[in-house]
């Protein structure tokens, strides 16, 4: 069974990840999204209300597992028994830095793999920071989002039902 790890703080999950995890579950035989504890990131949602948010929004994806992590990525996938990590590239400018990721966990383990997919072109300039901006001056994020996590979202800042 070729099971792939799509790493990441989905602080918060959007449209944008649902469709990689999608499109990852027809690659795949199992799907492990593994959401980072990451205190550096100062995430605005706890580890907790990112894992519910997920179960939530891709609750529809039979062949998923949701898992949190912390430490080196490497490691985790390893205890996952697979080799493949999942990576979306929304812009030329995202390739650097995911180029030089897996070139370092390949470093660290040789038999490592990033596999790297594309959102579809409607939803390749959403991303969580923008997504969180938005909400937090009281803007609609609906479009790009589940409706649990907007609702969250809204609860989040405080912000009524529209």
């Amino acid at each position: 069974m070729t099971a792939v790890v799509y790493p990441g703080t989905f602080d918060p999950v959007t449209n944008g990840h649902i469709d990689l995890v999608e499109r990852a579950a027809r690659l795949f035989d199992h799907v492990i999204i593994a959401i980072a504890h990451s205190e550096k990131k100062q995430p605005l949602f706890d580890l907790e209300e990112r894992t519910a948010l997920c179960n939530t929004a891709l609750a529809h994806v039979d062949n998923l597992e949701i898992l949190p992590f912390s430490g080196l990525l490497v490691n985790f996938v390893e205890s996952c028994n697979t080799h493949v990590v999942l990576r979306g590239l929304r812009a030329v400018s995202d390739f650097e830095y995911e180029f030089q990721m897996a070139n370092m966990n390949r470093a660290q383990n040789p038999l490592f793999e990033s596999v790297f997919l594309t959102p579809s072109d409607h939803l390749a300039y959403i991303s969580a920071t923008l997504v969180r901006e938005i909400a937090s001056m009281g803007g609609d994020v609906s479009p790009f989002v589940h409706p649990a996590v907007a609702q969250a979202l809204r609860q989040k800042f405080h912000q009524p039902e529209p």
